[in-house]
C-alpha cells in the first residue's frame, strides 16, 4: 500500500469527500440478484413447489422455514456491511494541482492524478447509475495508456461541477472565491440554441477571449455543431465494410454447411449472434450522438443503455482522421477520429469508441468539427482545401502527389495520395477506395521517419511517417519521390520544432 499522498507545500488542507451511499448498490447489483435468485428459487420451491427442489446447497433446500430466513437475512446482513464498508472507505480529495481517491477496506488503494496532465473527462452513467441520477467520472491522464482513475459514483449535477472545475485547471485558468453560476442541465443548449453551422461556412467555434474566462468553476454553455439521426446510424452500421464482409461470410457458411447431411439452421447460431454483437455495439454507442462545442472543448454524448458523456480539449488533439468508406460514399457519409493522450492506448477497452468525434456524419457536420478540434486549419479557403482532401485528386489546392510511375503500384490511388501543408498542419491523403485523410498540427509531431522496401527503392519513392501517440490515427504520406520526400523530411522537423516553441499544451483555453 503506497504512503497517503503529502499535502501540498503552503498550501491549505482540502477536505476529503465521500462518493454517494448507493454506489457500492450500482457497481454491485447484478451479484445481488443473482444471490437473491438462487436462494429465493431453492427456498420457495421447497415450501410451496410441488416438485423436487432444483440442485442447490442443502442448507438452503431441506432447511426450515425459519432457518432459511434467518439465513437469507444474515446473508443480507452481510452484503449492506460489505456495501457500507465500502461507500465508508472510498474517499476523493480536488486540489490545486492532484485528484486523489482512497478506496478499499482490506487491500486499500491509493490513486492520484495530476490535474495538469489529464487529458479529458468522461462522466459515465451505466443503466443502474441513471435510475439512481448518479454518474462516475472517468479520468485520462497523458501517458497512462488508460483511464487513469474512476470515481464512482456521485449525483450527476455534482459530477458536471467536478468536471468542469477540473478541467479549467488543467487549462491553466485560475480560479476565484467568488461563487459560480448555477449549474445547467447536461443536455441544454447555449445562446446559440444548438442550431447546426450555416451552409457554405465553417461553424464558429471559436473560444471566448482569454479576457473573457470564467471567475471560477462553471457549466460551460453548449451549442450542439453535429448530431446523428438514428435512420442514418443504422444505415452506416448496414454499410460498412465489416458488416458487409460479416453477413457476405455468414451466407457463405450457410450455403456450404447447406451440402452437409444432417445440416440444421440451428448451426448457423454462434456466428448470428457474434454478429448481432457488433451491430448492437455500434448502434448502443452510437444511439443518440450529439456533438456539441464549449468553452472547455468539445462535448460529444452517446449511449442507448449506458450513456457517457465526455469532453475532448482542443489543445490535447494530437492528430485528426477522416474517413470516407466506399459504401458509405454514395450516401455523401463520413467518420471523424482522433488520437488524444491517454485514451487511445491498448490498455484501454473502449478506447477506439472514445476516440470517435463523430461516427456518421454530411460533410458539414464534418467542418463542425473540424472547427473544434483545429480551430486555426491555416488555409484562407478552408471548405473547398478539405473537400480536396477528402474526395479531390491532383495537384489542387497544393498538394504533392506521387510520382506517375509508381502507378504499377498503386494502380488507383497514385494520383490521389500525397499531402499538403498549412500554417498550422500536415495533411497526409491516402485511400482510393477507402479514402482517408490525416491532419496532424505542427505542434504535435513527434518524430518523422523514411522508410523504404525493395519495390521502393527499385520505383525511387519513400513513405514518411509522422510519429503520434497510440490510436486510430496512423499518419503516412505514401510512396512520395525520394527527394521530396528527404526535403519533407527536413522542412517538417523545423516546423515541428517552431510550432512546439510557440505552443504551451498545458493552458490551451486560456490561450485560444
Amino acid at each position: 500500500m503506497n504512503p497517503p499522498p503529502a499535502p501540498e507545500p503552503g498550501a491549505p488542507e482540502v477536505p476529503w469527500h465521500r462518493v454517494h451511499p448507493v454506489s457500492p448498490l450500482v457497481r454491485g447489483w447484478l451479484a445481488v440478484v443473482a444471490i437473491a435468485f438462487v436462494y429465493g428459487q431453492n427456498t420457495l420451491s421447497s415450501f410451496f413447489g410441488e416438485e423436487e427442489p432444483s440442485s442447490g446447497p442443502d442448507f438452503v433446500s431441506g432447511a426450515p422455514l425459519l432457518v432459511s430466513l434467518l439465513i437469507g437475512g444474515g446473508i443480507l446482513l452481510l452484503i449492506l456491511l460489505g456495501f457500507f464498508g465500502s461507500w465508508w472507505f472510498t474517499k476523493y480529495q480536488i486540489t490545486e494541482r492532484h485528484v486523489n481517491v482512497n478506496s478499499g477496506m482490506v487491500f486499500r488503494q491509493q490513486r492520484q492524478a495530476r490535474i495538469d496532465r489529464v487529458q479529458s473527462i468522461d462522466i459515465a452513467q451505466p443503466l443502474v447509475a441513471r435510475i439512481f441520477g448518479l454518474a462516475e467520472l472517468r479520468f485520462d491522464v497523458a501517458d497512462s495508456g488508460s483511464a487513469a482513475m474512476n470515481l464512482a459514483f456521485v449525483k450527476l449535477s455534482e459530477a458536471h461541477e467536478l468536471r468542469n472545475s477540473i478541467l479549467a485547471r488543467a487549462a491553466g485558468l485560475q480560479a476565484t472565491n467568488d461563487s459560480p453560476p448555477p449549474l445547467a442541465p447536461a443536455g441544454e443548449q447555449g445562446p446559440a440554441g444548438g442550431q447546426s453551422p450555416e451552409p457554405g461556412q465553417m461553424a464558429d467555434a471559436r473560444f471566448p477571449p482569454a479576457d473573457a474566462a470564467p471567475r471560477g468553476p462553471r457549466a460551460a454553455s453548449e451549442r450542439v455543431v453535429a448530431s446523428v439521426p438514428l435512420g442514418r446510424l443504422v444505415g452506416s452500421i448496414l454499410l460498412r465494410p465489416s458488416t458487409v464482409f460479416m453477413l457476405l461470410g455468414l451466407i457463405g457458411l450457410a450455403i456450404a454447411m447447406s451440402n452437409i447431411e444432417g445440416f440444421a439452421p440451428f448451426y448457423l447460431l454462434p456466428a448470428l449472434l457474434g454478429m448481432a454483437g457488433a451491430l448492437w455495439n455500434n448502434l448502443n454507442t452510437g444511439y443518440n450522438f450529439k456533438a456539441a462545442t464549449s468553452a472547455d472543448g468539445l462535448r460529444v454524448g452517446y449511449g442507448l443503455l449506458d450513456t457517457r458523456h465526455q469532453t475532448v480539449p482542443p489543445g490535447r488533439v494530437q492528430a485528426i482522421k477522416v474517413s470516407a468508406p466506399f459504401f458509405w460514399r454514395p450516401m455523401g457519409w463520413y467518420k471523424v477520429a482522433v488520437n488524444v493522450a491517454g485514451i487511445g492506448g491498448g490498455a484501454a477497452n473502449d478506447a477506439e469508441q472514445r476516440s470517435v468525434l463523430l461516427p456518421v456524419g454530411t460533410y458539414e457536420d464534418v467542418l463542425a468539427v473540424l472547427s473544434v478540434v483545429l480551430p486555426s486549419p491555416g488555409v484562407e479557403a478552408p471548405r473547398e482545401f478539405f473537400a480536396a482532401a477528402i474526395n479531390g485528386s491532383g495537384t489542387a489546392h497544393g498538394f504533392v502527389v506521387s510520382p506517375p510511375r509508381i502507378r504499377p503500384l498503386a494502380l488507383l490511388a497514385y494520383r490521389r495520395q500525397g499531402y499538403a501543408l498549412t500554417d498550422t498542419a500536415l495533411v497526409a491523403r491516402n485511400g482510393a477506395l477507402h479514402r482517408t485523410i490525416a491532419i496532424v498540427p505542427h505542434a504535435r509531431t513527434q518524430g518523422l521517419s523514411l522508410r523504404q522496401g525493395p519495390l521502393a527503392r527499385r520505383m525511387g519513392v519513400v513513405d514518411l511517417a509522422l510519429a503520434t501517440i497510440p490510436g486510430p490515427v496512423v499518419p503516412v504520406v505514401r510512396q512520395l519521390d525520394i527527394d521530396a520526400g528527404r526535403d519533407l523530411f527536413l522542412e517538417q522537423a523545423d516546423r515541428a520544432a517552431a510550432a512546439r516553441k510557440q505552443t504551451d499544451s498545458n493552458h490551451w483555453l486560456g490561450d485560444a
